[in-house]
Formats: C-alpha cells, structure tokens, sequence
C-alpha cells in the first residue's frame, strides 16, 4: 500500500490522526460463501486497515466492484466479517449483535446513494423522521421539536413534515436522508455514495450541507465515492481502494493531485474536467501512462 508522508489535507490538522480515534478498523477481512457445493469463498476485502478521528471524513474511492461499498457495510454490521477487528469508540463491534447494534445506532448511521428507495414512500415526512426517535424511546412532543430542528438544520421547509417524498426533488430527498440519519446526533455517518444520484449542481449544494454539518455538530464522515473530485472536496484523508485492498492511503490533496500509485493515476486521468483542452491532455497522459505501465509489466515477466 502506498502511504503519503505529506500533510497538506483539506483543512485537516495533523493532531486529527494522531490519536486513536473513533473508528478504527484493522487488518479486516470479509468473505461470502462460494455459490456452489465445495466451491471456495469469495474474498471481497483483504487485510483492510483504516481509522477515523472525531470530526474527520475519511474519503474511500474507487471503481466499481472496487469493495469501498463492501468496507462500509462491514463497518454498519451488514457484510460479514471474516477475520480482523472492527474497533468503534475503543470497543470491538466486528461481531456485534442485533441488540448491540439497534444500541451503537444512536452513534452510527448511514446515508445511503438512493435516498427515494431508502425513503417509506407511504410515510410523511415527520413520520419518517420521528421514526428513529420513537424507536429510542423519545417522547412524541420532543420527537416532534426535534423534527422541525432537523428539516432546518438540512435545508427544508417547516410544511416538509407534512409531505410525501415523491413530492420532492432527488437533492431535496437526499437532505431528508441526510435529516433522518442526523436524528439521534450520531458520532459516526457511513455516507454510501450519497451524491452520485444528483446533478452537478445539486451534488455542489448537497456536499456544502456535509460540510456544514460537520462544522456545527463535530459528526465524522467514511464517505464512499467513485470520484475523486467529491472525495478531495469533502475529506480530510483519502483510502483508495482496488480489488478488495487499500493501495494507497493518505492527506486527501496529497493523493488527489499527486497520486502514487498507478491505480490512482489512472482514476485520476479518467476523472473529467470541464476545459476540453485539459480533458484532451488528461486522456492524452492517460493513455501514455497505461502504455509504460503496459511495458512495465511485460518486462517484469519471466523469460
């Protein structure tokens, strides 16, 4: 794995990776089981090792089928784990049970890429978001407070409450997301690829919100992401994965504009630009670098 020594992140401070941490995961793996009868396992993430400080975002990039998803369902308790540690607050959640988790969700959320299909289309707005308050046993007058709290902290209008999800917009039913998972003030929120979904625009708007809400509440952020662009705009460190590993790890402008190692290069080089001078540069350099990596690796084979 190819680690940067730099210490130029985003607006991350160095004393940020200096502790434990609140999460930190550690030489994880996870395996499903082989479609057919002795069939061998399939290993989707190999020897994973991350951490996230109080208030960070830790940015997990890469293509698809890379295993970024796959990590921050591990981390939720929805993909098994087959060897290695999960450590939450100094507490090893690897193999937490279902009471232990319905307890650890007042600390850990998720947000996930879609949010009309995470969204009860049948429930209003307020039900959806008192939901999660019920559930922890909060009286409905205070649920209710904290509803309204909720829609104003994301954005939304105070009649939000009263209205259906089709009767949004995708970045408005991405802020209800965002709303529902704030609900119970956790410590810790697995955002799954939360803005690919979006336009460009929209994603600019709905990235601010993250990062305002980071700023007003200390939340910390394992943001999944294909793109480079949202992940150097959003995090404070960067892990960039290829096939079920971490091949390099670091401050997020250290790895998104200087990049390491080739799989990173070339996530670089693919990831569009609006000048097409530029865009024709990168394709360009792109090719070139997948030539000498080509030469590379033929060279490396034995006579």
């Amino acid at each position: 794995m190819t680690a940067h020594t730099a210490t130029t992140g985003t607006s991350a401070p160095d004393e940020r990776t200096s502790g434990a941490g609140l999460l930190r995961v550690e030489d994880l793996v996870v395996e499903y089981p082989g479609k057919g009868w002795r069939s061998r396992p399939f290993r989707a993430l190999t020897e994973i090792n991350i951490s996230i400080g109080q208030g960070e975002t830790l940015g997990l990039v890469g293509e698809s089928g890379s295993g970024k998803t796959t990590l921050g369902r591990a981390v939720l308790g929805l993909a098994p784990v087959t060897g290695g540690r999960i450590i939450f607050e100094g507490k090893d959640i690897s193999h937490a049970t279902r009471k232990e988790r319905r307890t650890l969700s007042r600390d850990l959320q998720v947000v996930f890429q879609d949010p009309y299909t995470s969204l009860n289309p049948a429930l209003e707005i307020g039900d959806i978001l008192a939901e999660p308050l019920g559930v922890q046993g909060m009286e409905p007058a205070a649920a209710k407070k904290r509803v309204k709290e909720l829609l104003d902290q994301v954005g939304l209008p105070a009649d939000a409450i009263h209205r259906l999800p089709r009767e949004f917009s995708g970045g408005q039913r991405q802020r209800v997301a965002i709303a529902r998972a704030l609900a119970l003030a956790p410590k810790l929120i697995v955002c799954d690829e939360p803005v690919s979904a979006l336009d460009l625009s929209t994603q600019a708007r709905v990235l601010d919100l993250f990062l305002q809400i980071q700023k007003d509440t200390g939340v910390s952020y394992l943001f999944v992401s294909h793109d480079l662009d949202v992940v150097r705009h959003i995090s404070h460190r960067v892990a960039v994965m290829y096939r079920g590993e971490i091949v390099e790890q670091g401050p997020a402008r250290a790895v998104t504009t200087n990049p390491e190692h080739p799989y990173t290069q070339r996530l670089l080089l693919a990831s569009p630009v609006p000048d097409p001078d530029r865009q024709e540069q990168r394709r360009a350099d792109r090719h070139r670098l997948l030539e000498t990596q080509r030469e590379q690796n033929e060279q490396a084979l034995p006579a």
